[in-house]
């Protein structure tokens, strides 16, 4: 499967949620119909491979676990969905571990502003010693997670008032962070004003001028039309942000163990895939957006790097994660970010 600016519209007309329509000879009825929600569009990448994973988890089955997808938000924000995959409502959830921060405080570490250099540094870090850490803590909260961390992107800063270029332009700019701490830290480190919105009123909030701007990965920008909205896209990289899998674990522990090692080695598989995805996406939404009327800049990352270091951001997370946590991300990035 390649994913591509024309496979990204498959599906956007099509009836949601998201069904698999294969039918297996002699396969019996489900035993375990699963519900997975997530809070992206329909045609982003996330949504095409989860439904590649389904099909194969259902045909590897034999028919017996059947999962249904509900993306964009159906089944309620991401507060909510959390919520509904730790009390069985939805089996399965995808979000972002700094918005999962709000349950497993040092879930967000993997999101520290301005850590990681490259994809390179992400993957050794997420497949290794960091991402092991973060599965740890995640499970002390009776949470299943997958393995493979899918890719969300390294986030860039749009805005209707002008392009971010230095430091100084984000000092009292309005601007849309995704429900967790860390995010309005950072920018009220920036001397910004971030206002904590729900993924799902985004494009409004910016459309009637709640908020000036907003931050998201080159894919989401895209796929929910925010450049409808926003004038300006500011290549800032400032954090780097990825979507756990997380499963409900009674709901987990019901499936026998080879049930178990079959999902569990398809979503993985699907989210390596996905990572794959969204670096290609990548290489060409920018010169995409630049035609659908956005102008474009590339921020030096050197001076908000060093804005956060002055203001203290970086030493006040040491103090929140702890020197142990700390020790694994500065080790993972290569480098002393206090």
């Amino acid at each position: 499967m390649t994913i591509t600016r024309r496979s990204l519209m498959i599906g956007a007309a099509a009836s949601i949620p998201l069904v698999s329509t294969i039918r297996y000879a002699g396969a019996q009825a489900a035993e375990f119909n699963y519900k997975y929600a997530n809070n992206l569009p329909l045609t982003h990448p996330m949504n095409l491979r989860a439904q590649e994973a389904v099909e194969k988890i259902r045909e590897e089955t034999g028919g017996r676990v059947a999962i249904q997808i509900f993306p964009s938000n159906q089944l309620g924000a991401d507060t909510d969905m959390l919520s509904q995959v730790r009390s069985g409502g939805v089996e399965f959830f995808t979000l972002s571990p700094l918005i999962l921060s709000t349950l497993v405080a040092n879930a967000s570490i993997s999101g520290i502003g301005f850590a990681f250099s490259d994809y390179d540094a992400v993957w050794a870090a997420m497949d290794g010693d960091l991402g092991k850490y973060v599965r740890g803590e995640i499970e002390k909260s009776n949470l299943v997670v997958m393995e493979k961390i899918w890719d969300n992107g390294f986030r860039q800063i749009t805005s209707s008032v002008g392009p971010i270029e230095t430091p100084a332009n984000l000092e009292g700019f309005k601007i849309r962070v995704p429900v967790s701490p860390l995010w309005t830290s950072m920018f009220t480190a920036f001397k910004s004003a971030p206002a904590s919105i729900n993924f799902a009123e985004v494009y409004s909030a910016l459309q009637t001028k709640i908020v000036d701007g907003q931050e998201n990965p080159l894919a989401i920008i895209s796929t929910a039309k925010l450049y409808e909205v926003q004038q300006f896209c500011s290549l800032t990289n400032h954090m780097w942000d990825g979507f756990w899998f997380l499963a409900n674990k009674r709901a987990w522990e019901a499936m026998p163990q080879d049930m178990r090692e079959i999902v569990a080695r398809n979503l993985n598989e699907a989210g390596v895939k996905e990572r794959e995805d969204v670096a290609k996406l990548n290489a060409t939404l920018e010169q995409e957006l630049v035609g659908k009327g956005m102008k474009i800049n590339h921020p030096d990352a050197a001076a908000f790097r060093q804005t956060l270091k002055d203001a203290g951001f970086y030493a006040e997370w040491k103090g929140k994660y702890g020197d142990e946590a700390w020790a694994i991300l500065e080790k993972a990035v290569g480098a002393s970010l206090t």
